[in-house]
């Protein structure tokens, strides 16, 4: 188990954040963790990080209370943070073959560390740039840059917050590969938080869904989906004119469509409900006050 949480709190004055946040995540595992602002993502990722010391509960990160974390539990960490201000003056190449070299003494023979600084800088697509000053790279350009510098260490838990901010879609497309790989080829558990739901769609094996505090949600894209919006929607054009139908079976319904009209059914269209419909839902019932007890530990 890579992180534990159990019945975290967290309070600011009078002013409770976090209620009970339980919640885990294995090695190799890609999470995403979501939520409207001012629901306690930030103020979770913190103390995870070590950052800020909780009011109550349990966290485990790599076995170790993250309050109590030494230099060689922190060379196991890797924080991508939303941007970066600093380092203009250095070229691509010599900052991460810099940084890489903190990362030495803490090698083991199962993880060697650094990453090798060329193959580094292969992965995140910034060969032609590797000699450039960074103040020169272009926006997307230099979040590549801070993804490197957050996996220069080879971490067994990297956090992501927005890592996409900024990429175009190709950029964007090539970041989700290299997701993929970290966790798959090196065992990189991934806690990353984002307001693209398409993007954590693609990305993670698991979404938390963190609301008023707590963890409304906790389930495979493809679970949550199923558990909260079970219809789909059925979409077709006949005789000019445009349908719509909600059904739970939409195969069973598409087939008892063309049954009854072989011809003269077109621009056909099944809509299934997606991490956004999802989220939205999830989000609303519980500030409305629709979503019981139950419901939040069905899901």
């Amino acid at each position: 188990m890579v992180i534990d949480v159990r019945d975290l709190r967290m309070r600011y004055g009078t002013v409770d954040v976090l209620h009970g946040v339980d919640f885990t995540a294995e090695r190799g595992e890609v999470v995403a963790l979501l939520g409207p602002n001012g629901a306690g993502k930030t103020t979770t990722i913190e103390i995870l990080e070590g950052f800020r010391m909780p009011s109550a509960g349990q966290v485990r990160v790599l076995g170790v209370d993250p309050a109590k974390g030494d230099e060689l539990w922190r060379a196991k960490l890797g924080v991508v943070l939303q941007s970066w201000r600093d380092h203009a003056r250095w070229k691509v190449r010599e900052l991460l073959d810099h940084l890489g070299r903190y990362y030495a003494p803490y090698s083991t023979p199962d993880r060697v560390r650094p990453f090798d600084t060329d193959a580094l800088i292969r992965t995140v697509g910034l060969e032609e740039h590797a000699h450039k000053k960074i103040g020169k790279l272009s926006g997307g350009q230099r979040r590549r840059l801070d993804v490197a510098i957050g996996i220069v260490g080879k971490p067994e838990l990297l956090f992501l917050d927005e890592p996409t901010a900024g990429f175009d879609p190709h950029a964007r497309r090539d970041f989700h590969d290299l997701v993929h790989r970290l966790s798959d080829l090196e065992g990189m558990t991934i806690l990353l938080t984002t307001h693209d739901l398409a993007e954590a769609e693609k990305l993670a094996d698991r979404i938390l869904v963190l609301a008023g505090g707590r963890i409304i949600a906790d389930g495979s894209p493809d679970q949550l989906s199923r558990q909260v919006a079970g219809q789909a929607e059925v979409r077709w054009t006949q005789a000019g004119q445009r349908h719509v139908h909600a059904t739970d079976d939409a195969t069973g319904f598409v087939r008892d469509l063309f049954a009854q009209h072989s011809r003269g059914i077109s621009e056909l269209e099944v809509r299934r409900s997606t991490l956004e419909d999802t989220y939205l839902t999830l989000v609303q019932r519980f500030e409305s006050g629709q979503a019981n007890e139950e419901e939040v530990a069905a899901l």
